[in-house]
């Protein structure tokens, strides 16, 4: 690779909290619903993670803090001792092969279906606003409820499931968590106008709104430390029927009321708006994360190279490249995802993406 491209920024070391990364290329949370229907990380995950111990920083896929979080299938939780044990076979995995993982927490909210959770009852959201679309469940797509509105007292012991389930995560041997704030999931749902009707301290004025997303973060930082903590945010991302009234005031008021935890880092899904980047990116005192979806690997460098980004975050091609760095840096050609397999099933489009050490070479 050429050292007149963008792409050797990506190569050199840094600092995220806690945590001395390699490299910049890191890889994005994502779900692939295969853990058990208890939520319990498998020895199949634990493969698939450690395929990829390689990338700066492993980020898992979203992990309900709470029965009440779950919306999917097959996602795993950090609620039980059964998946606190089998998250440890995950991050045990990563550790031996030299990588680094947090485990993102998703509470889903109101993105959600009943007849996934194992307790059957009615999905929690900010306000009594049902989303529009369909959930999948095991007997087919079903169109989601209307949840159910949370007390304030009940908002309270959600910020203790993110506390818990964090302090989870840490004994699970993870080197971190990232809470996720973002794609129209609990935490989004409370900063966003038309999932917020609340009338109390939780809702109203932007400093209401915001208020959740703030407990949550210094619960689970005062828990497990701030440079183990992280937290993903998706300014305007309309995602799961969210609609943001006001995100140009919104994102920097969370930021400044979060930049004084001086958390490990700040992970933005940018949806295109480079003034308010750059704008959030002047206000966050520590590491920025940035996941530019659908951006080539040197528009990618660019953003190290220039200081948008300290680390960039890739999903699909980290999904399809277990050893995506080495790829990236030796220039070999990439694997090519495939969507029909990104979501349940068995090894097939999970851990069987073949890395460069299984690919013949062919003689010149």
């Amino acid at each position: 690779m050429s050292e007149a491209t963008p792409l050797h920024t990506l190569w050199t070391p840094t600092t995220v909290g806690a945590l001395t990364l390699p490299h910049r290329l890191a890889m994005a949370p994502m779900t692939r619903d295969r853990s058990t229907p208890e939520g319990v990380p498998t020895e199949l995950n634990a493969e698939y993670y450690a395929q990829r111990a390689s990338h700066a920083l492993v980020i898992t896929e979203g992990t309900q803090p709470s029965a009440d979080g779950q919306g999917y299938l097959l996602t795993p939780g950090l609620h039980s001792e059964e998946q606190v044990a089998g998250w440890r076979k995950v991050t045990d995995a990563v550790h031996a092969a030299g990588g680094r993982i947090v485990v993102q927490l998703m509470h889903t909210g109101r993105i959600a279906h009943p007849d996934n959770t194992p307790h059957g009852r009615r999905p929690v959201a900010p306000s009594a606003v049902r989303p529009a679309g369909a959930m999948f469940t095991a007997t087919g797509p079903q169109e989601m409820p209307e949840p159910r509105e949370l007390s304030a007292d009940e908002v309270s012991a959600t910020v203790d499931d993110f506390r818990r389930a964090a302090a989870n995560a840490i004994a699970a041997g993870a080197d971190g968590v990232e809470i996720h704030g973002a794609n129209g999931y609990l935490i989004q749902q409370f900063l966003a106008t038309n999932t917020n009707h609340r009338t109390d301290r939780y809702g109203g004025s932007v400093e209401g709104r915001i208020r959740f997303a703030v407990e949550v973060a210094t619960a689970v930082a005062e828990e497990i430390g701030a440079d183990r903590t992280g937290i993903r945010l998706s300014p305007g991302n309309p995602y799961n029927d969210i609609t943001e009234a006001d995100t140009a005031a919104l994102y920097p008021a969370l930021v400044r009321a979060l930049a004084p935890l001086n958390l490990a880092y700040l992970h933005l899904i940018h949806g295109g708006d480079e003034e308010l980047l750059d704008r959030l990116r002047e206000l966050w005192p520590t590491a920025l994360l940035l996941n530019r979806a659908g951006a080539d690997l040197p528009t990618r460098a660019a953003d190290v190279a220039a200081g948008r980004a300290d680390v960039v975050t890739v999903g699909a091609l980290a999904l399809a490249n277990p050893d995506l760095p080495e790829r990236v840096r030796s220039g070999a050609p990439l694997n090519t995802p495939d969507p029909a397999t990104f979501y349940g099933g068995d090894a097939t489009g999970y851990t069987d993406y073949p890395a460069l050490s299984a690919v013949p070479t062919v003689s010149a």
